[in-house]
């Protein structure tokens, strides 16, 4: 599972631009003012092989009890809470406040690795000024420069070599060993109130669930061995099974982290969606990162026998529009509460799990782009018109097909879903991406 890593921090030391240093990003808004930044920020990080989820927080107040100062201090709390590792960070021209001992005290308090980065440093690296950082008592300060890009690696490794690689790790490009034999690993993910728990217990009944109601932050990894049908799942908690009360209160029932680690951790993703709220952009948000990591995706569509007609088609119009992405997912109507569609539902998860991991021999696939070809040609780009060779398979979790031949950058995308669509067809796949990768052959005589 990916370490969770806390950026924290007073106003205007350099979070929000750390924070997009090291998500290879500029989702965070930087601007030379302090308190910019008010709400937790979530992004996906990499160094090497080593993938992590980083959190931006606002400039952090402990000892506030007023205002917006006080909610920004909130949700700096549920960060570090959330977090595996706090990244303290600091500012080498104004040096160590008394804003930033207090912090300090808290971070002690929490019992987290903390990491001191010293920002703004740049060339900075052996300056006598970084010896006042360490008064703080926490470790080594790591001199950087988020604006610049220096000293972010150094920081990373350190923070990430704190870490140990599970043994069961499964890295990108491995996915093809998975053995079909071992459970299915699914994630349960959706908004508070869509019905989470209550599935989850009519599929586990209550006793099995509340042996594993276990207290604690929402980083603690919840998962749940059942079989169903002679297949054995493997339940990946979203932060809905704790019940209200249970934790304390800065740990919401939903967490946006958690959900984003189930969701890396999974082989597939069921998606549900409340009939009686309808499709909101939180929906949608969660489907877009289950299809940027890959995952196969089945949506449930909860209480739909509390709604009536109108409801109905106005929640489907809602799922075409706005999950237009997801395509390829199939769409199914419950009623957890009822225990009515969980029949059909099993079966979506099952099938979409088989896709994700089918085999592709090397002469079906190019036959099949022959017989594509033959059909319809791809339009030409300038003088030369695109030459689709032969095709093998590169991956599967999620199946990655790939195309050899002469000119393929002129393909475009719209014979890019043709071929896929061709593909799809020939071998049923449903609730899994599908990519095609196109690799055009280098001429040898190109640069005589």
């Amino acid at each position: 599972m990916k370490p969770v890593i806390a950026l924290v921090g007073r106003p205007n030391v350099g979070k929000s631009t750390l924070f997009n240093r090291m998500t290879k990003s500029r989702d965070a808004i930087v601007a030379d003012f302090s308190g910019l930044t008010r709400d937790r920020h979530y992004g996906d990080g990499r160094l090497g092989d080593r993938e992590f989820i980083v959190i931006d927080t606002g400039g952090f107040e402990p000892d506030s009890s007023t205002g917006i100062v006080k909610e920004m201090a909130k949700q700096t709390r549920q960060a570090v809470a959330e977090a595996d590792a706090v990244i303290f960070v600091l500012d080498v021209r104004t040096g160590l406040a008394g804003q930033d001992q207090d912090i300090g005290r808290y971070l002690r308090q929490c019992n987290k690795r903390v990491f001191v980065a010293v920002n703004k440093a740049e060339g900075m690296s052996d300056s006598p000024l970084l010896a006042e950082f360490h008064e703080l008592g926490m470790g080594e300060p790591h001199p950087v420069s988020a604006a610049h890009g220096q000293g972010i690696r150094s920081l990373l490794e350190a923070v990430l070599d704190s870490f140990e690689v599970p043994e069961d790790a499964v890295f990108e490009g491995d996915a093809e060993e998975e053995d079909e034999s071992k459970a299915i690993r699914l994630a349960v993910a959706g908004r508070p109130n869509v019905g989470k728990s209550t599935l989850i217990n009519t599929w586990l009944g209550e006793e099995r669930l509340v042996a594993f109601d276990m207290p604690g932050t929402t980083r603690d990894a919840i998962s749940v061995d059942f079989e169903h049908g002679g297949q054995k799942f493997k339940l990946i908690d979203t932060a809905g099974l704790r019940r209200k009360g249970k934790v304390f209160e800065a740990i919401e029932k939903f967490s946006v982290v958690k959900t984003l680690q189930a969701i890396s951790d999974a082989n597939v993703v069921l998606l549900l969606i409340d009939a009686t709220q309808g499709v909101t952009d939180q929906d949608a948000h969660i489907a877009g990162y289950a299809l940027d990591s890959g995952r196969a995706v089945v949506i449930a569509i909860n209480k739909w026998d509390a709604i009536d007609s109108y409801q109905r088609e106005t929640i489907e119009r809602q799922i075409l529009t706005r999950l237009a992405f997801l395509r390829f997912a199939p769409i199914l109507k419950i009623s957890a509460l009822k225990r009515q569609g969980l029949g059909p539902l099993w079966k979506a998860l099952a099938d979409a799990y088989s896709s994700a991991y089918r085999k592709m021999t090397t002469p079906v696939l190019t036959r099949l782009i022959q017989e594509a070809v033959q059909h319809q040609q791809p339009q030409r780009a300038g003088i030369s018109r695109p030459k689709l060779r032969y095709a093998h398979q590169g991956g599967m979790n999620p199946p990655i097909v790939v195309i050899h031949g002469n000119a393929l950058e002129g393909v475009s995308d719209v014979y890019k879903r043709y071929l896929e669509g061709r593909i799809r067809d020939h071998y049923k796949l449903v609730g899994t991406p599908l990519k095609i990768e196109l690799r055009s052959s280098k001429n040898p005589f190109a640069e005589t």
